[in-house]
């Protein structure tokens, strides 16, 4: 078992190296150079606002990224049932939100969150409980708001100008398989929490033998086990409880996507932009992570930076899809990278000295 923590720590500590912190980097910055190249334009640069009004939305932008933060943070206390403080929950979102940037999309941090749950003495099996119900948790949002924002504004919410949703323009076609898959793994993870795991276990048991997936089959032999201990923790809980976790959720990513239209707001001051326009942008962006959901590249990094300016065409030009792109992602995702390099190692350190402090006191 010692053995195990040490590898489990080693393995985390790894999320630190040099080399994956630069992969991210070093793709994002590609593409925001070449699209820099292209589209840049200094005349167009000079003409965007820059006065006491874009800084007041900067700092809104900071706010309500601060405020998502502590959703989630209440998001795992609640599920925690208070076994965490404040501040560590606080600390374990950062750590959390850091595995997430240098892992690629489709995997997120939930491997290492795992690992950092139970490191604080947390069972394994709330643990398990804890991740996969945060999945369905996130999953359950995206399924529900996007046909809202469908009914509101219709398929201009996947592109400029797009006249329907089942349109061959490949937004669209790209939308609706993510929305399939998050669908199908959405519902497979709520049916074996909730109605029935063991059907499931059995059915990932019959899996693992088949001959194209023997090389995953420990994987998917754990994945079986971890359902069913998590499906023990979750059925016993309230409607209290499943409340709390979904209001915490929903604060937590309407808030991550009100990010680009506070900065837009902030670069582009004209009296045209109404609410209406920020709600849309807003939906926008959900719309644009979703494309990057399952982004081989950590934590979306290339794709993203891609993706952005033909999400807002008919709101921003070449030069400020640019700028806005930079300070987005300046903002909301390389801010968590360096905070994890800061926070990782104090947090392991911490980790270890427990340990040797305890190991000393039974000697």
């Amino acid at each position: 078992m010692v053995k195990k923590k040490k590898v489990q720590l080693q393995s985390v500590a790894k999320s630190t190296s040099i080399w994956k912190l630069l992969v991210p980097i070093f793709l994002g910055i590609t593409v925001i150079l070449r699209i820099f190249s292209k589209n840049f334009d200094s005349k167009e640069f000079l003409r965007l606002s820059w006065n006491l009004t874009t800084v007041i939305f900067l700092l809104l932008v900071i706010v309500v990224y601060v405020i998502r933060h502590l959703s989630y943070s209440w998001r795992l206390r609640t599920m925690s049932h208070q076994y965490f403080s404040w501040k560590k929950s606080i600390e374990l979102i950062f750590l959390w939100e850091f595995a997430s940037t240098v892992s690629p999309t489709a995997l997120g941090g939930s491997a290492s969150a795992i690992i950092f749950l139970t490191q604080e003495r947390y069972g394994i099996a709330k643990s398990v409980a804890l991740i996969l119900y945060s999945v369905v948790l996130d999953t359950l949002y995206f399924l529900l708001t996007m046909p809202l924002f469908f009914l509101l504004f219709g398929p201009i919410v996947l592109a400029p100008g797009l006249e329907s949703v089942w349109s061959l323009n490949g937004y669209a076609w790209s939308f609706w398989l993510v929305y399939i898959l998050m669908f199908g793994y959405g519902f497979f993870f709520f049916y074996g929490l909730f109605i029935d795991s063991n059907r499931i276990a059995k059915f990932l048991n019959w899996l693992s033998r088949l001959r194209w997936l023997r090389r995953f089959k420990e994987s998917i032999l754990e994945t079986a086990e971890d359902i069913v201990l998590a499906s023990k923790e979750l059925q016993s809980e309230g409607w209290s409880f499943h409340g709390k976790a979904l209001v915490a959720t929903s604060i937590a990513w309407l808030c991550r996507f009100a990010t680009i239209p506070l900065i837009v707001f902030a670069v582009i001051q004209i009296e045209s932009l109404e609410i209406i326009d920020g709600i849309l942008m807003l939906t926008r962006q959900e719309a644009m992570f979703m494309l990057t959901a399952f982004s081989p590249t950590p934590g979306g990094s290339g794709v993203a930076e891609a993706l952005f300016g033909g999400f807002f065409t008919d709101y921003l030009n070449d030069s400020a899809s640019v700028v806005v792109a930079v300070v987005w992602r300046i903002l909301t995702y390389y801010s968590y990278l360096i905070a994890g390099t800061i926070i990782l190692p104090l947090w392991i350190r911490k980790i270890l000295k427990r340990r040797k402090v305890k190991k000393n006191k039974l000697h």
